[in-house]
């Protein structure tokens, strides 16, 4: 099966403008567009196949995962997929399906999307309670209630995430130090350990790396952050903007105060892969990421394969919190497939228990079923889940209900100000102050 970019597909788009635009919406049964070519063959006798196009992540085993899962589909149905990849930053990925749908291509019929856009992008996408047969019933209810608009079931969840920390067991016990409890112990650890290894001749050893680039993966960073200091969200769940307070400011501060001391600066450029890629490599001692990383640092190939200790992210202070931003992806299907019905099939196959469970062993992915968390063979492989589940109970999630569509403005927003604290450009009280004057003007000063 082939790859397809979405950037490909965008720029089919502008050039094959009739294969972006939805026509009258009229069933097809033919083939996918020629934006992305290729009449299908192999068709079960007595039976056309169908070709479905599929985006998928492209974050660690993501896209691996999604090939297996469509691929076994297509076995079993006597259809096809193909796949689109999308960039690593949700951002981007984000703004590229809002081009596509808005022009409405017929060009991908399933989006793998963020836990945060059903209420930015559910309007596009079909309702799946005719073809769900009550299973979303075996799904966490939050996540569903999460995907549902207008009592619309409008994604299914594919898996579940929290922000979490990553840590060097055997740099820890070889400077005998403790697993930190908060940001300020982590700090001290991170630079003592540094400084220790530094010396020791790895001269490209940082204390602690995370997603530091101005996109979605910085907003959760730092809703985490602000959250530890109990510094509350953006945006409260009543709609009111409450992020310019002192707590905040004192987040901000510490998390600045790492930048070219125990982060290198190149971590304000860091996704999620940069940041594992420094890790897995030995170069750093502590890693905020979320739980892909887990499988990817206990590989064959791994040079710190077996020295990874994993748990909850430290908390602000002693009368701070323990929390990770609550994350996960969800799969829709777009009102302008030619195909929807055999789409929908094909997402109520990934977001199953056997394929949730298949990608809790292959790639530690958290299910959004329950029942798996006690599945034996799945905790045999991740015996950490147990550790980390309490950093669901004390989850944060983004304030992508309380915005609705106008979410992607407020992180935006968010993670710029953010990062210029980070990047020594404004001191966090004058960039706090000046996001919340622009988010009174988003939401209409709170009424949204």
């Amino acid at each position: 099966m082939k790859r397809w970019s979405l950037l490909g597909v965008l720029a089919a788009c502008a050039l094959v403008v009739p294969g972006c635009k939805k026509d009258e919406a009229q069933p097809s049964s033919g083939t996918a567009s020629a934006a992305l070519s290729g009449s299908p063959s192999g068709a079960q006798p007595g039976k056309e196949k169908v070709v479905i196009t599929m985006s998928c992540g492209s974050v660690g085993k993501d896209f691996e995962m999604c090939k297996a899962g469509g691929d076994a589909w297509a076995k079993k149905t006597g259809n096809e997929v193909k796949y689109a990849s999308t960039p690593q930053s949700s951002s981007e990925a984000l703004a590229m399906y809002q081009q596509l749908l808005a022009a409405g291509a017929t060009d991908v019929d399933v989006f793998q999307i963020d836990v945060v856009w059903p209420g930015i992008l559910g309007d596009f996408f079909i309702d799946l309670k005719p073809y769900s047969k009550g299973v979303e019933k075996d799904h966490f209810s939050a996540i569903i209630n999460n995907n549902t608009r207008k009592g619309r079931l409008v994604a299914m969840p594919l898996s579940t995430d929290a922000g979490i920390l990553y840590y060097r067991k055997d740099l820890l016990e070889k400077y005998k130090e403790p697993v930190p409890e908060t940001w300020e112990q982590l700090t001290a650890t991170a630079k003592k350990i540094q400084e220790g290894e530094k010396k020791a001749g790895n001269a490209e050893f940082w204390g602690y790396v995370f997603q530091g680039k101005a996109y979605e993966g910085l907003t959760c960073n730092a809703v985490e952050w602000v959250r530890g200091y109990d510094g509350g969200n953006i945006v409260d769940d009543k709609g009111a903007i409450t992020i310019n307070n002192p707590n905040a400011k004192k987040a901000l501060e510490m998390a600045a105060s790492w930048i070219g001391t125990i982060s290198p600066k190149g971590v304000l450029n860091y996704e999620e892969e940069e940041s594992r890629a420094a890790f897995q490599s030995g170069k750093a001692l502590f890693m905020r990421n979320w739980p892909y990383a887990w499988a990817l640092s206990q590989s064959a190939d791994s040079p710190i394969k077996g020295k990874v200790g994993v748990g909850p992210l430290p908390k602000g202070g002693e009368a701070g919190h323990h929390t990770g931003t609550l994350g996960g992806w969800q799969l829709g299907v777009s009102k302008f497939s030619k195909h929807a019905d055999v789409a929908a099939d094909l997402v109520m196959f990934l977001t199953s228990v056997e394929e949730q469970k298949r990608h809790a062993i292959e790639a530690s992915k958290f299910p959004t079923i329950a029942s798996l968390y006690k599945d034996p063979d799945v905790t045999k492989v991740d015996p950490f889940f147990a550790d980390v589940l309490a950093t669901f109970a004390d989850a944060v999630s983004r304030p992508s209900t309380q915005a609705g569509g106008k979410y992607n403005q407020v992180s935006t927003e968010f993670f710029n100000a953010v990062h210029a604290t980070l990047a020594g450009e404004k001191p966090a009280d004058a960039s706090l102050k000046s996001l919340d004057d622009k988010l009174k003007v988003i939401s209409h000063d709170g009424a949204w």
